[in-house]
């Protein structure tokens, strides 16, 4: 598992044994995908809110197509957008569990 975000996310993720990337700009967020894409070993992606919409098209276009790894979209430092579905949504819809 690989989280791509803010330097916030990261950290937190890294607390809990998650590798991270460190991103803040759309070239970034596309060298980490290109990244994670080729490194066999990642089965699951997840790219914060805030760094996604720096790279919206390609991340939704992934969370779409991409089967390995799996990219899912979680939310950002600032907590879930109003627009978006819970966290457990996206997880049940992208892998079928409910949480």
């Amino acid at each position: 598992m690989l989280v791509i975000g803010s330097e916030d996310a990261v950290w937190g993720f890294a607390l809990v044994g998650v590798r991270g990337q460190v991103v803040t700009t759309a070239e970034e967020v596309n060298h980490a995908l290109d990244t994670a894409i080729a490194n066999g070993r990642i089965d699951i992606v997840l790219v914060t809110e805030d760094v996604a919409d720096l790279a919206r098209q390609r991340v939704d276009t992934l969370k779409i197509r991409s089967t390995r790894p799996l990219v899912v979209e979680i939310p950002g430092p600032e907590g879930p957008s109003p627009d978006r579905p819970p966290l457990s949504e996206v997880i049940r819809k992208t892998i079928g569990v409910r949480i």
